[in-house]
């Protein structure tokens, strides 16, 4: 079964830019496209009628958000399958909903109604930490949102948390047929100075060749399962967030893992993809890892 690419639309620039990139990335992998509206205003205005169906005025407004976009979908690609949905809930809830029977979740940075200069919406941002798919947040500069780049930024933490955004990175730059630019940062202690059991030599020379060997220990499997991938590895000393977010202004994803735990209700996203979500200079996709 092939599961759709799915994006969060609410009639925001924001979320038009979003549909756009997934029509390109649709086209790329070869999946169909499911356009989802999700809104409760008639419920704060009070004008939902008694036995819950949906109202004539609710049905206009889907469809004057779906239709647009859809219009807009099919323009841009029409080789790409489009259909449409809407949903008397919250965005939030619905997109979560939906997470767990799609490839990938796309939402924009902001949505109708976002405050002035707010850097990244609350639907977004609450989506991209408890989805069960890969979530993307499609933000950046003219450069990355069009992939001029040619290439995919896949940030590394610990091969053991890392697996699924390592094959989604691969699988992306597989279908993009583009370099995968793999990145992982380190940073030397400053105990590490005065510890006597480190190796004689240079402290930082030891965790860079530590951070190069967790590199390597995580890229190995899919290496193998996408010989076709070309790969620069690169290790970087300083903050993950920072260095990442430097590089992501020559790339056209980037791309990172999160942990997520059963059963834990709220907010998991670390404070790496927090700043990658206010600040990338490229769309950014989270991939859950399950635990």
């Amino acid at each position: 079964m092939v599961l759709p690419l799915v994006v969060g639309v609410d009639g925001s620039e924001a979320s038009l830019l979003a549909v756009d990139w997934a029509v390109d990335e649709a086209a790329r992998s070869g999946l169909p496209l499911r356009l989802l509206y999700a809104s409760l205003w008639e419920l704060y205005e009070g004008a939902a009628p008694e036995d819950g169906t949906e109202s004539s005025a609710s049905r206009v407004a889907a469809e004057n958000i779906l239709g647009p976009a859809a219009e807009r979908a099919r323009c841009r690609n029409p080789n790409v399958a489009v259909s449409t949905s809407a949903v008397a809930d919250d965005a939030v809830s619905t997109l979560l909903a939906e997470s767990r029977n799609a490839s990938a979740l796309v939402t924009g940075a902001r949505g109708r109604g976002e405050v002035a200069g707010l850097l990244l919406g609350s639907v977004s941002l609450a989506v991209a930490a408890r989805a069960y798919c890969p979530v993307v947040v499609v933000r950046g500069d003219k450069a990355g949102l069009a992939g001029t780049h040619e290439r995919i930024l896949l940030g590394v933490a610990d091969p053991e948390a890392n697996s699924e955004a390592v094959r989604f990175a691969f699988r992306t730059a597989a279908a993009r047929k583009c370099l995968l630019f793999a990145l992982r940062t380190w940073r030397c202690p400053s105990y590490t100075a005065t510890d006597r059991s480190l190796p004689v030599g240079s402290p930082s020379r030891f965790w860079e060749e530590r951070a190069a060997a967790l590199l390597d220990a995580a890229l190995h499997d899919a290496v193998a399962d996408h010989p076709e991938v070309r790969v620069r590895r690169k290790t970087a000393e300083g903050p993950a967030r920072k260095v990442l977010v430097h590089h992501s202004a020559a790339a056209d994803l980037v791309v990172i893992g999160a942990r997520r735990r059963h059963g834990h209700f709220g907010l998991q996203l670390s404070r790496v993809g927090h700043t990658l979500l206010h600040h990338a200079a490229c769309p950014v996709a989270i991939v859950p890892q399950l635990t």
